[in-house]
Order: C-alpha cells, then structure tokens, then sequence
C-alpha cells in the first residue's frame, strides 16, 4: 500500500515513528520540532506540522509531532542541543527555518552540535528544484553551478549532508540521516535540505516508510587484545591518571567509573563535559583537570606516567595546550567510542563504549591498587573554594563572580542543572562548581557559543521539566542572545536565569591584558571622542528590564544576601525568573596553575605586548607533542 503525501508530511510522519532502544529502554528518537516559518517552510513542513497537531497529540512524549515555535534559528538549534546532551545522546529535536538568512542562521548550532558530537536534526528550505523562476528570492547564483546553494555551508559543519531534489530522493535521505543520528560514534548535526518546491509536492510513499522503526543504540566492547594491552600498562604505572570526559555521561558509565576508581584508588579528574561523573566528594575526585581545572588535577598530571582517558576528546583547555602531561615518558591509553577521539595523543586506542569499557577492563587489573596521597590536596584546594565561595581574597566593592557561584551552588538541589558556555565563567564553573549528579553540570565549552545559555537551558528543562534549570549567562552573552526567555515563557517553562552583569566581556577583557592588548574594545562603555576609545562613561543598558519586557519575572540583587533570597524567591516560582546582579571584573577564583596556547604578536611597539610576548614564549616551552605510542 501507499500513501499520497507531500514531502513536508512524509517528513513528519517518517520521523514520529523512530525510536532509540538501549539497554531495553526505548524513546522517541526525534521528540518533536523547533521552528521558525516563512516562505520556503510554511507551506511544507510548516503544513505538515499543522495537520499533525490537528489529527492527533502534540505535546512531548505522547504521540504525534509536537512543535514549538522559537524566536531565533540559532538559539533553537541550541534548544536541541541542550535536549540531545540531556538525553544522552538518544533523543533529541528537528528545526525547520525558511529560506535564505533562516536557514543559515542555524550554521553557529550546527557547528556547536558537530564540535560537541551531539545529535541535532536540521532541515533548512532551499531555492526551487524545478529552476523555473531562477534566480528566485535569497537565492546565491554561482556562475560556476547551478546546484549550489547557501545551505552548502552546511556541509562541512554536518556529519551527514543531503538535499532532496525530488520526492523519491527523501527515503534514502531520511534513513542515512535517523542511522547518523542514532551512531554515538558518528552523531553530530545532520543536515537535509529541502527545496522548497519539494516540501509542498505530493508523491506516493510506501506504507513501510511510516512503520514504527527502532534504532537499537549499542555498548560495543573494545577489542580482548587491546584490553589486554592497556591493562598491561596500566599495571605497570607507578603515578596513572584518569580522565573522566563528556563520553562517560553519555554512556551513563558513573556506576562503573566509580566502581574503577574505588577497587583501584586512581585519581579521576574531569573535563568541562564530563564534570559530574563523579560527586565533587568522592574519594578519588581531584577536580578539573587542564586550562580551567583545579591545580590539585594539574599537579598530579605533570608527574602522571599513565593516563587513562574515559569519553574525553582531549581538547586544547583539557591538556593546557599539550602543556600539562610533564613527564617525557608518559603514555596515554584512550577508551572513546569513537575511533578518531580515541587514538589520540599516540594512544593505545580502545574503541567502544565507556562503561562496557570500564567493566571489562577492570578485571584485568587483577585487584592492582595505587597510592591515593592526592587526598590531602584535594581537602586544602575545598578549603580555598570555600574563601572563594564567601568572597574572601576579593578586592572590590562589587561582589565576585565566585560568590554568585557559590549562592547558586549550595541552593541547586542534587538534580538540579546549571547551564553556561562562554566568557570567564566555565572557568570559574570548573573550578569551583561541586557537581552532585551527572546531569548536574551543563557547560558547552566545545565551541564555547555566546548566547547558548538560555536557549540551551530551553532544551533542557523540555528533556527533563521535573529539575530545576539555573542559566548563567553574563552580560556579553545575554545581550547576543536572550530571545528564547519568551519562547520559555509562551511554553509555561520556568528557568531561572541569573545575569551577571560586569559591563562587558570580562573574559576576553582578561585575555586581552593577558597579551598585551591592554582590553582593547572588550568594555561596554561610550566611545570618548577625545580619546577614540571606548573609555567613556558605561552605557545606561538595562538588561533586568529588558528581561522583564520578554515576559519574565525579575529580582533586582544589590548584594549577595539579596541574591540569597533571590534565588529562593525563583526557586518558589511557578513561572521564569531573572535575577540581576552586578559583579566586579577582577578575577575572583583560585588559579589553575595551567596554560593556555593564545599567540602574542611577536613584534610590537606596545611595551606591554612586548613583555606578554615573553611569558607566551614561556609557556611554549612546556608543549609536548606526545609522540611516543601508548602500548609501548
């Protein structure tokens, strides 16, 4: 049999019929769809979306193709990220965008998505397939090909790419995109683009298309041998290392990484990804590791002879640039689910999934247990997150960063979540947050996107609407992207968002005296017409009220005991609530005792570039290249 359908319709009823199944637990594999219509989309998918909430349920999780409408593309992409990464890696959300600047303005979320390897679904409109009234509106006309378009731009950013010329392309389409976006060692964005003559044309589908389609996601084990070679390595280290990523969360590996480290009293130290892990009280927990990472971590991988990488896909803030392994014989064994991730930094690769990983490598170290004299450092390094936490070292009148974090810390329930990406405070979050769940802790620091905070917060509380959602988000990243409060607020969903307000991009002002540039073009302020520079007096912006004109609650906070009632106050809400607080510049959290690779210019007239320049050369120094191979 056959159905009569148009391309938009195909879509959504192909995609309300997948599902995701592991270890015997199914969901829906795209739980419903983000979008933003105009002329490319609305008499597609847009229709599409309209006849299936009219003919059967549209709410998540039951039946039928929920829709949600955003306010920006960017920030609904980031929407689904946010669902996707809660969920594991198992279920995550489609976006629809128009023509032209709507679709590409998914390319930043579908970056992020790629860099994260987190599965998100776009289907941006494209020009006409049947030429006819080339060059139609928002087209790109390449002299060179006439099949080129500006969803091309997609390409490189997606794990898998297709565009659907025709109605009988869309099977093959649709499937490559569900075994992508399904494949924790492929998943990324996943990209098929639709014509927008295409979407509104009718073609008849075999019913087999529409049949309910489970994707069963599985824990590979790595290979026997190379167990056996990395428990070999592993017995013979005098100082291992665990690092703990973002793959052990996805893989809901904490059980059995805590079960690892106990039997073997090796240290496990976390990334930005994979804080939460373990609790922050657990004895083997020695925090952060790398550029933003507590220096207990960082000490203890300076003199490590063995690391143990577990879902970490060791990017440059994780190894301090390559500066923070020392010791010129250390080796690396990398258990990752993905091939690529794991074989590098020489490693001796073991593929597949982390917590199958852990289990079966266990056993092979015949009960072998190591020092744990880290502890003692690790109880002196809480003690300072406790002064940084009440402000002690603080130089300012404003309170610090590192209290604010402190006040939403100790009020964040154990399955509560807070949310950042950019600017000074994922370092000071990883330093300082003490994580109590693997879901506690969601920072995207892989692409480290401005404005993800609340969009991604968005995501979040639709995966999970039973915990209660914090977005940090300073004043840079508010202002680049606050839309998604009234998409929030539309939906009923209550967020809590504390605005850190420092009059501009604190992080990059830091940066910037950091190589010289004495923050250059990073403070909100008039420009000074004697001057030339932006030194004049702070702009009169007023994000509290700018909040509350997107339909929110907002809490003015003048202090930190404010801020403390605040946050109760929000926490008793019914509805989204901003809390606005201002806070110095001065960085306020313990250092890492860790580098970070950012080229000085090498010739200046600047003396304070020049003398930047030298503490860079430094730095580079300490690089390695990590040549010599794992299993050796």
């Amino acid at each position: 049999m056959k159905q009569r359908l148009t391309v938009g319709q195909a879509v959504v009823r192909f995609l309300a019929n997948q599902w995701t199944e592991r270890d015997g637990v199914e969901q829906r594999a795209v739980a419903g769809f983000l979008g933003i219509f105009g002329h490319g989309n609305v008499a597609g998918i847009g229709q599409a979306l309209l006849q299936a909430q009219r003919t059967g349920e549209s709410r998540l999780g039951q039946s039928g193709m929920p829709f949600i409408l955003a306010r920006n593309e960017q920030a609904m992409v980031h929407t689904a990220v946010g669902y996707a990464r809660m969920r594991n890696r198992l279920s995550t959300m489609a976006c629809t965008a128009s023509i032209g600047p709507g679709s590409t303005n998914m390319l930043t979320g579908a970056a992020l998505a790629t860099v994260n390897r987190l599965p998100v679904l776009l289907l941006p409109s494209d020009v006409f397939a049947t030429r006819v009234a080339t060059p139609v509106l928002q087209e790109l006309e390449d002299p060179r090909s006439a099949d080129v378009s500006v969803n091309d731009a997609f390409r490189p950013l997606s794990r898998f790419f297709d565009r659907v010329w025709r109605p009988e392309q869309l099977p093959a389409a649709l499937l490559g995109a569900m075994r992508v976006l399904t494949d924790p060692a492929e998943c990324g964005a996943v990209t098929v683009c639709l014509p927008q003559d295409v979407q509104a044309e009718g073609y008849d589908y075999p019913d087999e298309l529409f049949a309910r389609r489970v994707w069963h996601v599985p824990r590979h084990t790595p290979d026997p041998l190379a167990l056996e070679r990395a428990a070999a390595v592993i017995r013979g280290a005098a100082r291992p290392l665990i690092v703990a990523g973002g793959g052990v969360i996805y893989s809901e590996a904490s059980a059995a990484l805590d079960r690892f480290a106990r039997e073997t009293g090796i240290p496990v130290a976390d990334t930005q990804a994979g804080k939460g892990a373990l609790n922050w009280d657990h004895p083997c927990a020695v925090g952060g590791i790398g550029a933003t990472g507590s220096p207990v971590a960082n000490r203890l991988a300076r003199h490590a002879d063995v690391v143990l990488g577990v879902g970490t896909r060791y990017s440059d803030f994780t190894t301090a640039s390559r500066s923070v392994f020392q010791r010129p014989d250390v080796r690396f064994v990398n258990l990752n689910v993905t091939g690529f991730d794991a074989g590098k930094l020489s490693a001796l690769a073991l593929t597949g999934d982390a917590r199958a990983g852990l289990s079966a490598l266990l056993p092979a170290l015949h009960g072998r247990r190591f020092s744990a004299d880290y502890r003692e450092q690790v109880a002196a390094w809480n003690r300072r997150v406790d002064d940084a936490y009440r402000g002690r070292g603080g130089s300012g009148d404003l309170p610090t960063q590192a209290e604010v974090i402190g006040v939403v810390n100790e009020a964040c329930g154990a399955r509560d979540v807070v949310v950042q990406a950019a600017g000074s405070l994922p370092g000071d979050l990883q330093r300082l947050w003490r994580a109590r769940d693997p879901k506690q802790y969601h920072v995207e620091y892989g692409y480290s996107c401005m404005g993800f905070e609340i969009a991604g917060a968005l995501g979040i509380k639709l995966a999970d609407p039973g915990r209660e959602v914090f977005a940090l988000v300073g004043d840079g990243s508010y202002l680049m992207m606050a839309q998604e409060i009234a998409t929030a607020v539309a939906e009923g969903l209550k967020l809590i968002v504390v605005i850190v307000q420092n009059h501009g991009f604190a992080s990059i002002g830091g940066l910037s005296e950091q190589v010289g540039s004495q923050r250059f073009g990073t403070a909100y302020r008039y420009r000074n017409p004697r001057s030339g520079d932006y030194d004049g007096p702070r702009l009169p912006v007023d994000l509290a009220m700018n909040a509350e004109s997107l339909g929110a609650a907002v809490i003015r906070c003048r202090g930190i005991a404010d801020l403390v009632e605040g946050v109760k106050t929000a926490r008793d809400a019914a509805r989204l609530t901003v809390l606005h607080i201002e806070t110095g510049p001065e960085p306020s959290a313990p250092s890492s005792e860790a580098w970070w690779d950012v080229p000085v210019a090498e010739v200046a007239t600047l003396q304070t570039t020049r003398d930047a320049h030298g503490g860079y050369l430094a730095g580079k120094r300490d690089q390695r290249h990590h040549l010599r191979p794992g299993g050796l």
